[in-house]
């Protein structure tokens, strides 16, 4: 942990080496590197003016990466509570590099995907558990050997961060302690798999991996623990939910209780036969999944008792359930608000630090102790041409910098030219080529005009036509009665019209020109790989003719390759969404949430991965395949002879045998058709009768926290990002189409609603800094 502050106020150290411990000088032998003295020894005094000359130039070395790294801290939301001194920020920036970034995502993206190949492996055709063969298992050290290698990557990963915040900083970091429990755990377990030569029944250290992930993100830290403040608020709706269960369960029992009549004991029989099983179809009906099935049973015998099932679903599942994806937006939003608003403080702390920063600089170099209100303009270009950044965004900064002509930016507006970041980025296209003939200048209005893209949407809904035409007319042939004469004609004819408005438009726009519109790089891609697709055929069939033969073989058969140009022309129809204001609105939200709220569908992800590993643990083989079944080789010949009978709407007579938890891969598809919530009372109500009753408690477990919780806070969010984006729509100059490429983080979703943080906030924060020491 560094004691000597790097930045000292005025009134402790009037020295013009600012930054310096001054108690260095008197020691011969210390040494300035990263905020200490390097050994020097002088004999007289023109070499110790030249030396200080070298420290102080080393000093102003510092000041700009120092100013450097908190303008990238803010650019990336990053804290600024780490190591200064000049070592530290390198190893701090080469730590943020793309390239070492990327490879601890990749080797976090390894250790989870050692879930698929260690043993029970997924390395099979099928996971149905009457055709499975038997898996390839990795030998005992494989995967071990490929855990270790990712154990001691995150070893580095830990070490280096608590190295760069310091010790007083570590001891505060929860997360960072969480990291080095469970790596030590993680190393533990694995030396136990070791010891038994990989035999060993548990692997608990599968169920940690997920931290890794976790960890590694800080917006996704933040969504658990806003997740985490507002589980008092769901609890208490999810109270309201039992009662209401709970109560309607205790009502049907006494509704439908057994009677003397054995024919009207159809529904006590099915659905209300004890208490676990009512409260099990009355859970189930909450989702809807087996209705009208549940009610039919009594609702046959009188229909008066639709009643009942009726107010059960209207109160639970249409205000209850309702009211629980409001409340569960409502208090995330305020959480997830609060969250926002740090990464705000944080963006103007990093600024305001890199200023002061600064302002240290230009008092030094001007050898004066008051404090400098301004810094130069010249100095800000310097350090900004250095910081890593997206280059519209640098570019812009810059620029708005250069506007400053009195040669020196004072706090406030160092912080405005950092607004840049929050602004839209609008591609701007290049100029369309300069022709000198009128006939050419008129050619070129045309083809660039909306009007010919719109023909061309036409031109392709109009294939599109003729394609749905043909399937229809041959949807009850056999393939060699298909008439592909025809669709072969109407393809070259089509592909010839995309080849040309493809050529045309890169005529009126420039190559450039056309390559800087998203949709025409879609547009153009598809058309490229339909000419090639098309010149296949000709060379394999020649052209199109009446006596064309769909037997012929060659690397495809001629259908096969008729089918997929016809796919990739119903791909091409794609190319509409730019043009239509609401699809594009509705594609551009879609697009944000997948680059920007991938923190929400990483904690997805992690929830599945535990649920999944949980479920292997505990479910691993306990779905046998019937005894008595005919032997099939070929696990996809739809006419297999079963010999057995099953109940209607149960596991087996559904033959949902594939969704199972014997492997990592299969119980994911498996916990997706869960969330899904149909017929999940299926796959219930069969581990219930292979394993144990209680494994309902894993299944419903499942339900509260991906159906409930997940899907719920995800379409709240859905609706946030939509609603902005088409509130956005309205107060928007540029074109739909460039509006649909703009990018919407989840800080701008809220900006309306954050809170500038004043300048005393800031210096009060920065004076608090464990390695700077800032005073006024």
């Amino acid at each position: 942990m560094e004691t000597d502050p790097l930045l000292v106020s005025p009134q402790k150290n009037p020295s013009p080496f600012r930054g310096l411990d001054t108690s260095s000088f008197s020691n011969p032998d210390s040494g300035y590197y990263g905020g200490t003295l390097r050994s020097r020894r002088f004999s007289h005094t023109a070499t110790e003016s030249a030396s200080c000359d070298m420290i102080q130039q080393e000093d102003g070395d510092l000041y700009m990466q120092q100013a450097t790294v908190f303008i990238e801290d803010a650019v990336q939301y990053r804290s600024i509570n780490h190591r200064v001194d000049s070592k530290s920020l390198r190893l701090y920036r080469w730590y943020y590099s793309k390239i070492c970034q990327w490879g601890l995502g990749a080797t976090i993206f390894v250790i989870l995907a050692v879930a698929f190949i260690e043993k029970p492996s997924s390395l099979t055709a099928t996971s149905d558990v009457r055709y499975r063969s038997a898996p390839w298992e990795p030998p005992c050290g494989l995967t071990e050997s490929i855990e270790m290698v990712c154990f001691l990557i995150f070893v580095a990963d830990v070490a280096v961060k608590s190295y760069l915040i310091g010790w007083e900083e570590f001891q505060k970091n929860k997360w960072l302690i969480a990291y080095i429990f469970v790596i030590a755990f993680s190393m533990l377990d694995w030396m136990v798999s070791l010891g038994l030569h990989c035999e060993e029944p548990l692997r608990v250290r599968r169920l940690l991996r997920p931290f890794f992930l976790l960890q590694n993100s800080s917006l996704m830290k933040k969504t658990l623990k806003c997740i985490k403040r507002s589980l008092p608020e769901i609890t208490s709706v999810m109270l309201l939910l039992a009662l209401h269960l709970c109560l309607f369960t205790m009502f049907g029992m006494l509704l439908f209780a057994r009677g003397k009549d054995s024919n009207g004991n159809a529904e006590w029989q099915a659905y209300f036969r004890n208490l676990p099983d009512s409260l099990t179809s009355l859970l189930v009906l909450l989702t809807t999944a087996n209705n009208p099935d549940v009610m039919i049973p009594a609702y046959s015998k009188n229909r008066f008792y639709c009643i009942f099932f009726i107010l059960f679903c209207g109160f639970g599942t249409y205000f209850l359930m309702n009211l629980l994806t409001a409340i569960i937006y409502n208090q995330f939003r305020g959480y997830l608000l609060i969250s926002i608003q740090t990464s705000l403080l944080r963006r103007r702390l990093g600024i305001r630090a890199a200023f002061e920063v600064m302002c240290c600089q230009c008092r030094s170099m001007a050898g004066i102790n008051e404090h400098v209100e301004t810094v130069n303009t010249e100095m800000v270009l310097k350090i900004l041409q250095g910081v890593h950044m997206k280059p519209y965004y640098k570019k812009a900064i810059i620029q708005k910098t250069q506007q400053y002509t009195d040669a020196s930016i004072s706090a406030n507006q160092f912080q405005k030219l950092f607004d840049e970041l929050d602004k839209d980025t609008v591609k701007h296209h290049p100029p369309k080529p300069d022709y000198q003939r009128v006939f050419l200048q008129k050619l070129q209005f045309i083809f660039s005009h909306h009007y010919f893209s719109l023909m061309g949407n036409v031109v392709a809904l109009a294939n599109m036509v003729c394609i749905c035409v043909a399937l229809v007319i041959d949807a009850d042939k056999a393939v060699s009665e298909h008439d592909d004469y025809f669709l072969g004609v109407i393809n070259c004819v089509f592909i010839v019209y995309y080849l040309l408005e493809m050529i045309l438009k890169m005529f009126a726009l420039g190559f450039k020109g056309y390559l800087s519109h998203r949709s025409n790089i879609f547009d153009g891609f598809v058309t490229v790989l339909l000419l090639g697709l098309q010149i296949t055929i000709f060379a394999t069939y020649s052209f199109p003719h009446r006596r064309w033969d769909p037997d012929v073989k060659a690397l495809m058969s001629l259908w096969e390759m008729v089918r997929l140009v016809n796919m990739l022309i119903v791909f091409r129809f794609l190319r509409i969404i730019p043009n239509i204001k609401l699809m594009a609105l509705v594609a551009s939200t879609l697009l944000d949430l997948v680059k920007n709220l991938r923190a929400f569908a990483g904690i997805l992800v992690v929830v599945y991965y535990v649920f999944a590993v949980l479920g292997v643990m505990l479910f691993e083989g306990a779905i046998t395949a019937p005894g008595n079944m005919s032997v099939v080789v070929n696990a996809s010949a739809p006419n297999a002879t079963v010999n057995y009978s099953a109940t209607c709407g149960t596991y087996e007579q559904l033959e949902y045998w594939p969704n199972n938890f014997d492997d990592f891969a299969a119980a994911l598809v498996l916990l997706y058709n869960i969330m899904v919530v149909n017929n999940w009372q299926a796959f219930m109500d069969a581990y219930a009768r292979y394993s144990t009753p209680w494994s309902k408690l894993y299944f419903v477990a499942w339900w509260l926290t991906s159906s409930v919780m997940w899907v719920n806070l995800f379409v709240a969010l859905i609706l946030e990002n939509f609603i902005h984006k088409w509130d956005r729509s309205h107060h928007c100059s540029i074109s739909d189409e460039d509006q649909a490429e703009c990018q919407l983080t989840v800080q701008s979703m809220f900006s309306k609603f954050l809170k500038e943080p004043t300048e005393e906030e800031l210096l009060s924060i920065l004076e608090q800094h464990p390695h700077l020491n800032i005073k006024h």
